[in-house]
C-alpha cells in the first residue's frame, strides 16, 4: 500500500513537470508575425506545408504560411505573411525546403537583386516545389518511372 502511494506521488511529479516543459515550449516557440503584407506564390507541389510554417530569408524568420489553397488551374496557391521591414525584390524565388532529413517544412526566399521591390498582394513568380522523398525512392525502387515503360 506505502508503495502504491510514493508511485502516484511520483507520476504526478512526472506529470507536473513534462505539463511545465510543454507550456514553455509553447510560450517561447519564436516568433509570432501577426502583422505584415501577404504576397503569393504557386507551386506544383506543397507536401507537407502547413498553415504557420516558417518563411526564412538567408535562414532568418521573416514570416509565416497564412493559408493554402488550390487555384483554378489546380496549382497550389500559398498566401505568405511577411514582416513590414523586410521587402522582397521583384526577381526573388522561394522553394519549398525542410529542416533536416524529416524535419518540418518551410518556405525558403533567395532574394534577387532588383532594386524594385514587391508589394501586398503581388505574387512571387518564381517558384520551386517540395521534393517528394516517397517519390523519389519509389522511383530508385522501381528504376524509373512508371510511364516510361511499355
Amino acid at each position: 500500500m506505502k508503495g502504491n502511494v510514493l508511485e502516484s506521488v511520483i507520476g504526478a511529479v512526472v506529470l507536473v513537470i513534462a505539463s511545465l516543459f510543454v507550456y514553455f515550449a509553447y510560450v517561447s516557440g519564436g516568433e509570432k508575425i501577426k502583422e505584415g503584407y501577404v504576397l503569393t506564390a504557386r507551386f506544383d507541389d506543397v507536401s507537407g506545408l502547413a498553415r504557420g510554417a516558417d518563411i526564412k530569408l538567408n535562414g532568418i524568420k521573416v514570416g509565416i504560411v497564412k493559408s493554402l489553397s488550390l487555384d483554378k488551374n489546380y496549382q497550389a496557391k500559398v498566401e505568405l505573411l511577411l514582416r513590414d521591414g523586410v521587402r522582397i525584390p521583384v526577381d526573388s524565388s522561394v522553394a519549398i525546403s525542410t529542416d533536416g532529413i524529416m524535419g518540418n517544412k518551410y518556405i525558403a526566399i533567395s532574394a534577387g537583386f532588383s532594386e524594385e521591390k514587391l508589394k501586398s498582394n503581388e505574387e512571387i513568380e518564381f517558384t520551386r516545389s517540395a521534393v517528394n522523398l516517397e517519390k523519389l525512392i519509389d522511383k530508385f525502387a522501381v528504376g524509373g518511372d512508371k510511364k516510361d515503360e511499355k
